[in-house]
């Protein structure tokens, strides 16, 4: 059997465990790490890869693209990409910081919500992501990519605009800025909420009742933080669907852990694509969204089938 090779690449300077242990898992047998990657590197290390080895050899290698900054994620993956040279070609999957495969969970958790409880989709829906990190810009873009009606929250005066704005602007969506510092503007903000998504720093309490209380349009709420107290007041780390109701307000809850476990199939899943697909897989946020969403409905085919 043929060595199944990941060489993961990050700018910073270490790796993540947590990649290394999903990708053993899923199948690779040698992970080799390249720390302090540069952008401009990235071309010249895919090439070494994909010439060491025939063309019909590309399911036995992968490049994933690790560290914590989405902007230098997107443009190694971009040069990762136009690295490949005719038929020698090898799978390229980015996760900066977890950020695309969480994003995607949490948007396809969303959607199955929505469906749920009101027979129809993201789209149209308005949608307010607290949180403008990583996780949080991507969650944005995807629910503008799925027709919904974004908007970035801004919770402190650290938050910046431009880096949000830039990275919106890659995939050529438009996703308005607005202050959620005071508790004035967060109600504002929940009374026109379908959607909100709360993507911020752990252990911080971001929507309380005393917000919430003013969310009547609110349908579903997802909160990506696992440490107390929730970032949702009303929503548990385990909670999938769970009807959530305050004294103006009814919405469905979506925890944390909830989140995680589809995040973690969903990792797993695109390393073994990276193993398995017919031509060399190129995998980011937008993936990983589909591959979610897939992984839901192959589940709940399978609890009708039982």
């Amino acid at each position: 059997m043929s060595n199944k090779i990941l060489y993961i690449l990050v700018p910073d300077d270490h790796i993540s465990p947590f990649d290394v242990t999903l990708a053993t898992d899923a199948g690779f047998t040698q992970i080799l790490p390249f720390t302090g990657v540069e952008i401009k590197d990235v071309m010249p290390m895919v090439q070494d890869a994909i010439f060491c080895r025939p063309p019909k050899r590309f399911n036995d290698t992968g490049i994933f693209i690790g560290g914590r900054d989405v902007h230098m994620a997107t443009d190694m993956f971009q040069n990762a990409k136009n690295a490949m040279v005719g038929d020698f070609q090898v799978g390229v999957f980015a996760d900066p910081n977890g950020a695309y495969t969480t994003s995607g969970s949490i948007v396809a958790l969303v959607e199955q919500s929505l469906e749920m409880k009101t027979g129809s989709g993201l789209k149209g829906r308005s949608v307010a992501v607290f949180g403008t990190g990583p996780v949080g810009l991507s969650a944005a873009v995807l629910s503008a990519q799925e027709g919904a009606v974004p908007m970035l929250c801004q919770l402190t005066a650290d938050d910046d605009k431009d880096v949000a704005n830039r990275f919106c602007e890659r995939f050529n969506v438009n996703v308005p800025w607005v202050s959620a510092q005071t508790h004035e503007e967060k109600v504002e903000i929940v009374k026109s909420a379908e959607v909100i998504i709360s993507a911020a720093k752990a252990g911080i309490r971001i929507l309380g009742k005393e917000e919430l209380d003013y969310a009547e349009n609110l349908l579903v709420a997802a909160d990506t933080n696992a440490v107390p107290p929730s970032g949702i007041e009303g929503i548990d780390a385990h909670d999938k669907h769970k009807n959530v109701k305050m004294e103006k307000a009814e919405f469905n809850g979506i925890g944390s852990l909830a989140i995680g476990n589809l995040k973690y199939k969903t990792q797993f899943g695109l390393f073994e694509q990276i193993q398995q697909a017919e031509t060399a897989a190129l995998l980011d946020f937008r993936e990983a969204y589909e591959y979610a969403a897939t992984e839901l409905h192959r589940a709940d085919k399978k609890k009708q089938a039982a």
